[in-house]
């Protein structure tokens, strides 16, 4: 499902249970107008990496999760990516190929300092 589809399903579910969650609420609580956010959600426009962060955080989606419903990353991997461009890209292609199980227990070593 892109991006835009996505919120809006995200922020509808929401709405169904507490009506903060109206597209003009919604709006006003991130900072733009209804109309921009019914173009996001319509998939007319992606918005910035700020936008999507406030979203995400509005409706407590994982911010990279968003993101990469709408083909970006969070500026800060891009960077890390970036100071070791060949380095980075083989290890994501190699983890690219692990079942979920295993790259979780991976995950866990690396934020546990095990690694």
């Amino acid at each position: 499902m892109e991006f835009g589809c996505y919120t809006r399903e995200l922020r509808q579910q929401r709405n169904g249970v507490n009506r903060r969650y109206s597209i003009r609420q919604l709006a006003q609580r991130i900072g733009v107008g209804p109309t921009y956010l019914s173009r996001i959600e319509r998939g007319d426009i992606t918005p910035s990496e700020e936008m999507i962060q406030r979203l995400a955080a509005e409706l407590g989606e994982d911010a990279d999760v968003l993101l990469a419903r709408a083909g970006r990353i969070a500026s800060d991997i891009s960077e890390i990516i970036a100071r070791r461009p060949v380095l980075f890209a083989e290890l994501i292609r190699g983890l690219n190929e692990m079942g979920d199980e295993a790259l979780m227990e991976v995950v866990c070593k690396v934020r546990n300092g095990e690694w």
